[in-house]
């Protein structure tokens, strides 16, 4: 456990020559990417907690500009060689987007999940601060105790699974108004950055099937900027929704993995891909 200009990874089997840096989903921490970096161990696995998130709280306010600066700094002080194959979901998807189009020099290749780059229905709701505030002050001080409450917002709205309770109760209670509205600002109004077209880096790009439009559209958005990538949807099957395909890697880990390492190594893809 490590601390770079203030920002908290861990850095495992650091005697493998590639190094991943895996970047996590709004409102969690590094801990959601334990299943994965579990069936990676044939990889140098950097695992960091995004700006104002786990054992990185201190480093905020959080914005798009600023984790992608603080991965980039943590890449080149801990990667091997200075360089990482990124790897970002949702919200450190949108973080690794703008690595795209700010620091493609520090990235091998990047692993896109779920990318919001457009607008969702009611999008402007969550562009002010003052009715996100608002929002916070009824769906969270006033639970912060409830399991029921916490639970159910744990499986159907970010798709984490039962052993994970203890981390994501523990995030919830701790979350301040100002965290919760600068993440929920920065990932309803992140866009296509600037010069990402310019960026040599290839790219796996991945949606869930059955996501919102605007994830889908933000994917093939993606998708028809980038040069050398490619692009796939995922369907974990029967009972498959919204929210176990937007967290995937905590659902289906396996395939997760599965698919990093054959990415990587030219192998076909596993089957929950299309």
């Amino acid at each position: 456990m490590s601390l770079t200009e203030g920002l908290f990874f861990k850095s495992l089997y650091e005697e493998n020559k590639v190094t991943l840096l895996f970047l996590h989903g709004g409102g969690g921490a590094g801990w959601m990417w334990q299943p994965v970096v579990d069936r990676l161990t044939e990889f140098h696995c950097l695992v960091a907690d995004l700006p104002e998130h786990g054992g990185s709280m201190q480093v905020k306010p959080f914005s798009m500009k600023l984790a992608a600066l603080k991965a980039a700094e943590l890449i080149r002080e801990q990667a091997h060689g200075g360089k990482a194959i990124v790897i970002g979901l949702s919200e450190g998807a949108q973080v690794a987007v703008q690595m795209l189009a700010d620091y493609p020099g520090v990235m091998e290749k990047a692993v896109i999940s779920s990318a919001l780059l457009l607008p969702m229905p009611g999008a402007s709701m969550y562009s002010s601060r003052g009715l996100i505030s608002a929002l916070f002050k009824m769906s969270v001080p006033p639970f912060r105790n409830s399991d029921w409450w916490i639970r159910l917002n744990m499986k159907h709205a970010a798709g984490i699974p039962d052993a994970f309770y203890p981390q994501f109760k523990a995030g919830f209670q701790e979350m301040t108004e100002s965290q919760f509205v600068n993440l929920m600002v920065a990932n309803q109004t992140f866009r296509m950055p600037e010069g990402i077209e310019h960026a040599n880096v290839p790219a796996l790009i991945v949606c869930g099937s059955h996501e919102y439009k605007a994830m889908k559209d933000s994917a093939r958005s993606l998708s028809s900027k980038l040069n050398g990538n490619q692009f796939f949807q995922i369907n974990l099957g029967q009972g498959s929704g919204l929210a176990n395909e937007h967290n995937w890697a905590m659902t289906a880990p396996q395939a997760f993995a599965d698919t990093i390492r054959n990415w990587l190594s030219g192998q076909p893809l596993p089957g929950v891909l299309s």
